[in-house]
């Protein structure tokens, strides 16, 4: 995909993350004992061959940037092209802040002016999945279509999910006849993906005609509009697929990780997924120490019980501490004798001795970052 410029859209606020994203933007927030959210995207981009990905922030940005630094670990620290990121700036008159999607695209259009390559592909930054890329493109191809949007069939997710989420309605040729967006009564179960592929200049185009009536929303003001006059067609993705928009799906995304199907399928077949790289001593097991069906990052220590968890770089579990079915952040210690179900505990969080939380699997319990409980 030599010919296909990337971006990626970061978000603005997520409430219904809570203090995951209280203080760090929703790309940025930690998955799978080592990964950011932002990792799975861009490893996706490069992959596929893409080689200029532009970063469009938004909301507490700077651990994002922190982690992304020059592009080095997905190989995008370019003379030329390679990684641009753009954060929102202060203006006259104004916050500086976008005020929808297709603002944030219009607010950088000089980077899209300035790009030679035919293809745009877009995506949102709080996806975990695997994607060639390349296939989308050759079907977009194939369809002669104006835009193509990924979309995952999610027949196993209740209809309170499907009601945040766009909707797609498809026909039997591919080509989408309706779209919704977090609908009250959902027409179907195919979710879009929030990844958009067309070409360049029509997407220019596109968010220029946007700002010029006033508008400000990819989806809402230019996608849904336009499904009468452009031959929009959907490209189904059959591969795993969260979109982290709320605990629930945080929680259930990580708890996923732990199936060995999934993990290989995001983790060991095709292509590596990237990330900023930290030397840290591998995690170390002492005498007492009793694991199941866990993922730990370097540098932890174990002396308790761990069971069916997702624990983070140089996370501590002393000895009669028990963690289950829980999710421990960066540098987080579990004094002993403390218990953990059914929680997501964030970075350098200390749980004192003998402590007990417990939340439930639909309800996760989360301690906010740094605290001591």
């Amino acid at each position: 995909m030599n010919n296909t410029v990337g971006i990626v859209l970061t978000g603005g606020k997520h409430p219904a993350l809570k203090d995951l994203a209280s203080m760090r933007s929703v790309s940025a927030v930690p998955v799978g004992s080592k990964y950011r959210a932002i990792d799975f995207v861009l490893s996706n981009m490069v992959n596929s061959g893409i080689k200029k990905v532009g970063i469009i922030t938004q909301f507490s940005y700077r651990s994002l940037m922190d982690h992304l630094g020059s592009g080095k670990e997905w190989d995008l620290d370019r003379r030329h092209d390679g990684l641009f990121i753009f954060p929102p700036s202060l203006e006259e008159n104004d916050t500086g802040w976008y005020k929808g999607t297709s603002d944030a695209i219009y607010n950088n259009l000089m980077f899209l002016n300035r790009s030679s390559e035919e293809y745009v592909i877009i995506s949102q930054g709080n996806l975990v999945f695997k994607m060639d890329f390349n296939k989308m493109l050759q079907y977009h191809l194939q369809k002669d279509s104006d835009m193509t949007i990924a979309y995952k069939e999610m027949s196993d997710s209740p209809i309170n999910e499907l009601q945040q989420m766009g909707i797609l309605a498809v026909s039997e040729d591919g080509r989408i006849c309706d779209l919704q967006e977090k609908p009250l009564t959902p027409l179907t179960n195919n979710a879009s993906m929030g990844i958009y592929l067309m070409k360049r200049k029509l997407l220019i185009s596109l968010v220029e005609e946007c700002a010029a009536h006033g508008t400000y929303d990819l989806v809402k003001d230019i996608i849904i509009r336009k499904v009468p006059s452009l031959k929009i067609f959907g490209y189904k993705f059959e591969g795993y697929w969260r979109n982290l928009v709320n605990i629930n799906n945080y929680y259930r995304c990580n708890m996923e990780l732990l199936d060995p199907g999934i993990y290989a399928e995001l983790f060991q077949k095709n292509w590596k997924i990237y990330t900023k790289v930290k030397d840290e001593a591998p995690a170390k097991y002492n005498e007492e120490a009793e694991v199941r069906n866990s993922i730990l990052g370097d540098g932890c220590i174990i002396e308790g019980t761990v069971d069916s968890s997702v624990l983070f770089r140089g996370v501590t579990v002393q000895k009669g501490a028990i963690v289950r079915d829980s999710i421990i952040m960066q540098d987080s210690k579990i004094e002993e004798g403390a218990v953990v179900e059914y929680a997501i505990i964030d970075k350098g969080v200390t749980l004192t001795r003998s402590k007990y939380i417990k939340g439930d699997r639909s309800w996760p319990a989360v301690i906010s970052k740094n605290a001591i409980v």
